[in-house]
């Protein structure tokens, strides 16, 4: 995996392990020479990834809308920064960008990407790995919901592995590049459904 776009909140919880974990992923992208595109944010968690990659020597693409570059929140250091009209448009372009997804923990708008990026794939928009890295036992509570929804039946079997997850960045990293594509609605056909 060349590039992976990383999915994360702008904010800095009071914890230091979230702060501290997206650096750690800034830094071992760096090192394992994986691009991060992210959304171009120099705050909270965005801001600490994308500044640990390039202190490491990193490649950092940030892809932002004009409405968020206007409010300064843009993070001016990158490699490339790509201004976009839409947040439609910002996650087209994380699509287009990368060859995986890595969810760091965040508020609604990770998981809006997060939530897209898997059901994109179910539909085969794309064919790529989408990772959740569980810092701390934050996804706790989405990965008991996640499991809810196979076992009532809204998951299908067929996607019950979509999400891949991690406790750690190098496990995650790891099943992601062993992970196979599934087979999307359009292959597994409506009599299948």
């Amino acid at each position: 995996m060349n590039r992976l776009a990383v999915y994360c909140g702008s904010a800095t919880p009071a914890d230091p392990v979230y702060i501290e974990t997206a650096r750690l992923v800034g830094r071992t992208f760096a090192e394992r020479g994986i691009g991060l595109v992210y959304g171009g944010g120099r705050l909270g968690l965005m801001g600490a990834v994308a500044d640990a990659a390039l202190a490491a020597g990193g490649e950092v693409i940030g892809i932002m809308p004009q409405a968020l570059v206007d409010a300064e929140v843009a993070h001016r250091g990158l490699t490339e920064l790509h201004v976009c009209r839409t947040m439609h448009e910002r996650k087209q372009a994380f699509t287009d960008l990368s060859e995986g997804f890595v969810t760091l923990p965040g508020g609604t708008g990770t998981m809006d990407e997060l939530w897209e990026a898997l059901s994109w794939a179910q539909l085969g928009y794309h064919a790529k790995p989408v990772g959740l890295l569980n810092v701390a036992g934050f996804y706790d509570g989405l990965l008991a919901f996640s499991a809810k929804m196979i076992e009532v039946g809204f998951i299908r079997a067929h996607h019950a592995n979509i999400l891949i997850v991690g406790e750690t960045i190098d496990t995650l990293l790891a099943r992601m590049a062993a992970a196979e594509p599934v087979k999307t609605i359009q292959q597994i056909g409506a009599a299948d459904l």
